[in-house]
């Protein structure tokens, strides 16, 4: 069993995770990172959430609403290697969306990289299509964009 708790984005745990994310990240895109590490920054108004197994941090994910105000970008979305294939990434995703529903949002965006073919099936099979990729992954060729409408969409889809 896991909890998820709602946490600050300066939080320890959160700030743990993410450092392990980054780190898989410089590993699947060493050439690449480097230029997409300053969009990884979190501002403190995200929205961060933390899995726990057993009081240890095991994922996490945040989103950062837009400059259109409606509609949010999931960021920074992680699950210790060890912590794998226990649904965690998806129950993460779920609340996000779900804070993002309560506060009125109505669309869902996000960035992943075609070394990542796990995200990208999990994305899919949660309701997410390919988009166009936006600002600032527009010339890359490892970004994958994805989008998902969030309004009245509360379906389960795993």
């Amino acid at each position: 069993m896991f909890r998820l708790d709602r946490v600050s984005p300066d939080h320890e745990d959160f700030q743990y995770l993410i450092g392990l994310l980054d780190q898989d990240l410089w590993n699947r895109y060493p050439e690449t990172q480097q230029f997409f590490a300053p969009f990884n920054r979190i501002k403190l108004d995200a929205n961060a959430i933390v899995a726990y197994s057993e009081d240890s941090p095991v994922g996490c994910g945040c989103y950062r609403t837009t400059e259109d105000g409606n509609v949010i970008e999931i960021k920074r979305m992680f699950v210790k290697p060890e912590a794998r294939g226990q649904g965690i990434a998806k129950e993460v995703l779920s609340a996000l969306e779900q804070w993002a529903r309560d506060e009125g949002k109505r669309r869902a965006i996000l960035e992943t990289g075609t070394n990542q073919p796990e995200a990208i099936s999990l994305y899919k099979k949660l309701g997410y299509e390919v988009i166009d990729l936006y600002e600032p992954y527009v010339d890359s060729e490892e970004s994958v964009c994805m989008g998902k409408d969030l309004q009245g969409d509360e379906r389960n889809y795993l």
